[in-house]
């Protein structure tokens, strides 16, 4: 018979021995634990204290501690934003060359010298610009003789933003008269022409003088070798007895100058028009709009009828590619139908949206009603159709000035005059006239021309609509 210990009181004493063992492991994790803790709640208070001085030093007690700043501190993020420098605007810096000085007077009538003229309406030009926060930089500011090659040479150093050259002009006729702005039309990479049609425009509407002509056949030094936008600027005639008394005068010289910096003014902070044209596309028509403004490089927005669309899917292609804005004008040009009823109206939207979505891929959301918002034929309607269609998301764009061009048998000089009589000067401008029309189209660079002061933008969502 076996005589040791039994199974059952052997099993016991090893339950009982693995359950001390457990105990004791789990005694001996727990103290790990909370040396591990200890040790980094250490670390912890540590990089938070020592910022402010925790351990006492010759010159400090620990009892300066303030608890209070600790308790914000540890409140606070520990990576504070960074704060972006602040975006300085430089002031543009113009150039005023008063032309002539010294032994060279320039043109002279009847004792009265161009170089004093320029350089008494350049010296005002400047005073004003100073006031309105412009650097200024004078060729010359008293009557001295500076070689044109100089005055190049010191704006293109100074890397002036533009360069405006003050003359008189002089004829063999007496009776010519009026103004003439010059500028380098071979050099397209500079913005001459733009700034010698803004100076040319402003001081003839602040004068009232004859505004002869604008051109880009300058052959001078100070147009050809800037490397900035450059014109010059001849105000007027001294070989016209009235032309020259005017220039004589104090008054006068005031009005030139308040035009020219009008015209500077403009040519750094323009206005904004939104040329927009309905009704298209047009094989024809369309396509010499679009080759005029790729050529100026300016971004137009079109309101586009769906069965049009449909019959020149590769004009609308273009269209986008070209990176105008699209619109929805109405899939079918049919008032009577069109204006129904406001079911009627958005069917015929969605329908023409689909098409232009389908052809070009953009997801239109502006619109414009045929005849406008508030016209003859919807007047019943228009109030549930706007309802309808903003709550769908979608935005509606009027206008405030017009060529007028959708009337028949308009000439072309009317359809110009009516285009620049509508914008009355406006600060923001939405100009309608339509792709479809012939004269449109010839019309169209001598438009833009009447408009050097606006800035030409396409229509967004995120344009505040005029709106009837």
């Amino acid at each position: 018979m076996y005589e040791g210990q039994s199974f059952s009181t052997k099993y016991s004493s090893y339950c009982k021995q693995r359950t001390r063992r457990k105990q004791r492991a789990r005694r001996r994790l727990l103290a790990v634990v909370l040396v591990v803790c200890a040790a980094a709640l250490v670390l912890v208070l540590s990089d938070k204290i020592l910022p402010i001085e925790v351990w006492a030093t010759p010159e400090k007690d620990i009892k300066e501690i303030d608890f209070a700043v600790i308790q914000e501190q540890e409140s606070e993020p520990e990576e504070e934003p960074v704060e972006e420098e602040a975006v300085i605007k430089k002031a543009p810096l113009v150039f005023i060359d008063a032309g002539h000085g010294g032994n060279d007077g320039g043109c002279a009538e009847d004792g009265i010298i161009e170089k004093d003229i320029n350089l008494t309406i350049a010296e005002l030009v400047r005073d004003k610009l100073k006031e309105m926060g412009y650097d200024v930089a004078m060729s010359r500011s008293v009557d001295k003789y500076v070689a044109k090659e100089e005055r190049v040479k010191k704006a293109n150093d100074i890397n002036a933003d533009i360069y405006v050259s003050i003359h008189q002009n002089s004829s063999d006729e007496r009776s010519v008269n009026g103004m003439e702005v010059w500028y380098d039309g071979t050099d397209t990479q500079r913005d001459s022409r733009r700034l010698a049609l803004l100076v040319s425009q402003q001081t003839a509407k602040s004068t009232g003088a004859v505004e002869r002509e604008v051109r880009g056949d300058a052959d001078f030094h100070v147009t050809g070798s800037t490397q900035m936008p450059a014109c010059l600027v001849e105000t007027g005639f001294l070989t016209n007895r009235e032309e020259r008394k005017k220039l004589a005068s104090t008054d006068y010289q005031e009005q030139i100058a308040l035009g020219i910096v009008q015209g500077i003014e403009y040519y750094f902070h323009p206005k904004t028009m939104y040329l927009t044209f309905d009704d298209g596309p047009s094989e024809e028509n369309t396509t010499r709009v679009l080759d005029i403004l790729k050529e100026r490089n300016i971004k137009a927005t079109f309101f586009l009828v769906g069965e049009n669309v449909e019959r020149y899917p590769e004009i609308v292609r273009r269209i986008a590619r070209e990176g105008h804005a699209i619109g929805i004008h109405c899939y079918n040009h049919d008032y009577k139908k069109l204006y129904d009823n406001a079911k009627n109206y958005v069917e015929d939207f969605e329908r023409a949206r689909q098409v232009v979505y389908e052809v070009c891929g953009v997801q239109a959301q502006m619109f414009r009603f045929p005849g406008g918002s508030i016209n003859s034929y919807n007047k019943e309607v228009y109030t549930k159709i706007i309802e309808e269609m903003t709550s769908r998301g979608y935005v509606y764009y009027d206008w405030n000035a017009s060529l007028e061009d959708a009337a028949s048998s308009v000439a072309p000089e009317k359809l110009l005059a009516n285009g620049v009589e509508t914008t009355k000067g406006r600060k923001k401008v939405i100009l309608l006239a339509h792709d479809v029309i012939y004269d449109t189209g010839t019309i169209l660079e001598e438009l833009l021309d009447k408009f050097p002061e606006y800035e030409m933008l396409p229509l967004s969502e995120k344009v505040e609509p005029i709106q009837f």
